[in-house]
């Protein structure tokens, strides 16, 4: 029978954790101070430790280190309430097997010790030297997730795939991948496939021999040799086109590729780190995206959540952009409570990346040394013009769209069922709201169709293809 020693320093931690780990089938031993465990470590006792960071005498952190040198095979698991990214990062670091944010749920802790207890000896997580920080900001248990993920990929060579709304911060949890893992000193190289020319995204990524094609008239690297021992973030990878992914397909599998108009195979040595705002799934069935090049790339699946999936985030967020303002040279100010219960309570459907515009516009325009709640009232109104995006549409049309729907579910629920079937209304709003709301979409993006469909949420093709079958007019050139 496995032997657990428990360390923190509050004593109903300490119950409901015995009793947890009791009830699984252990023996577990407590205490509330590391010089207690320190004591049972070096006597050999335990067979595992699970331990809070703060402690009254000494941080877990800096009793790890001295541990991992006398019993490195120990597995150690680190609980902390100071559920930031670098606590999971410092666990890392420090050799822990893994980091439980509290508030956590005991069967996962319990599954967490049987995972550790079942790892083969000498397979115990190395410590790693200090590197500078990047932070990611959030306490919330989505973020948690990700900082968990992340700092279980320090050590590995593994492809992961980033799912995300625009503007979530998928290219900073990318990063963070990097910074933190065994290519740090390698470089970070970024690719946007939305943001280039379906027909030169090939010679982009594997660069191009002299006279491969018109206006090719030297060498060009491509961002593979870029990146060349360090990591390749393809960025919106739902929009690379059909022949390029047959070739980064090949890259996967064979580990090595071709330039545009050569012909040598170079090896590649590329961590590949690929994200999207669309869900590949839907463009598989599509036949818009390669089956066989999404199980390649979904080798580690990473969500980030939209901003109102992480609403007790946004304090925080907001905070770190008015000193991100003050290091840029603005001058320093602070939220009040109903600022910040403001920022709260708004949807962002810009997420991440609209909340830090809105604190720098406030910082910016405003003289005010306290930004009050009616400061943030007042831009988030400004900052939503007639038509800008579906959440800012102008009254009279959200009106429309409001009155169309009352009126045809008063008609289908006053109407005799032989004469009107309930079950045709869904359609039949969607048919009376579709036109319009595409309408009123392109005319505020002024007919770019590419910023249309992000905005309603669309693939591209889907929105064109909604545009040929409403026969609406579709502006060449345009998106």
């Amino acid at each position: 029978m496995a032997e657990i020693l428990v360390a923190d320093d509050d004593s109903a931690i300490r119950t409901v954790v015995s009793q947890a780990l009791t009830r699984a089938g252990y023996e577990v031993r407590v205490t509330s101070n590391a010089a207690t465990l320190w004591r049972w470590t070096q006597a050999g006792d335990g067979d595992l430790i699970v331990t809070d960071v703060i402690m009254p005498d000494e941080n877990a952190f800096e009793l790890l280190p001295r541990i991992k040198r006398i019993r490195p095979d120990l597995p150690v698991i680190v609980m902390s309430a100071q559920n930031t990214f670098m606590t999971a990062i410092t666990a890392t670091e420090k050799g822990a097997y893994d980091y439980l944010p509290k508030p956590f749920d005991l069967k996962e802790l319990v599954s967490t010790v049987e995972r550790a207890l079942a790892q083969p000896v000498g397979t115990a997580t190395k410590s790693a030297p200090d590197e500078p920080r990047m932070p990611l900001v959030g306490r919330s248990p989505a973020m948690q997730d990700i900082y968990r993920v992340i700092a279980r990929m320090t050590q590995t060579d593994l492809t992961v795939l980033i799912n995300g709304e625009s503007g979530t911060g998928k290219e900073l949890v990318a990063k963070a991948l990097h910074e933190f893992g065994k290519r740090k000193n390698g470089p970070f190289v970024a690719i946007n496939m939305a943001a280039i020319p379906r027909e030169l995204i090939e010679s982009e990524l594997f660069g191009h021999e002299k006279g491969a094609f018109t206006g090719a008239e030297s060498r060009s690297a491509g961002r593979f040799e870029q990146a060349e021992g360090g990591t390749l973030f393809l960025d919106e990878i739902g929009d690379m086109p059909l022949e390029a992914q047959t070739r980064l397909l090949r890259v996967l599998q064979e580990g090595e590729y071709s330039t545009v108009g050569g012909r040598k195979a170079i090896p590649t040595d590329v961590r590949i780190v690929a994200a999207t705002h669309q869900d590949l799934t839907a463009l598989i069935d599509s036949g818009q995206f390669r089956e066989d090049l999404f199980y390649r790339l979904n080798v580690v699946p990473l969500r980030v959540p939209p901003l109102r999936e992480r609403g007790m985030d946004v304090p925080d967020l907001a905070r770190h952009f008015l000193e991100l303002a003050h290091d840029n040279g603005l001058p320093l100010k602070a939220f009040t409570s109903e600022a910040l219960d403001r920022l709260r309570a708004h949807n962002w459907p810009g997420n991440v990346r609209e909340l830090e515009n809105l604190v720098q516009r406030l910082v910016a325009l405003h003289p005010q040394e306290q930004i009050t709640g009616e400061l943030v009232d007042s831009e988030l109104r400004s900052v939503r013009p007639r038509g800008d995006m579906p959440a800012g549409m102008s009254a009279e049309g959200e009106l429309d769209v409001a009155t169309a729907i009352s009126t045809l579910a008063s008609q289908a629920l006053d109407a005799d069922s032989d004469e009107a079937p309930l079950n045709d209304l869904y359609q039949s709003i969607l048919r009376e709201v579709e036109e319009p709301l595409l309408r009123v979409v392109l005319k505020a993006t002024r007919g770019n169709q590419i910023k249309a469909a992000r905005i309603l949420g669309l693939n591209r093709n889907t929105l064109r293809k909604k545009l040929k079958e409403l026969d609406m007019p579709v502006t060449r050139g345009i998106g």
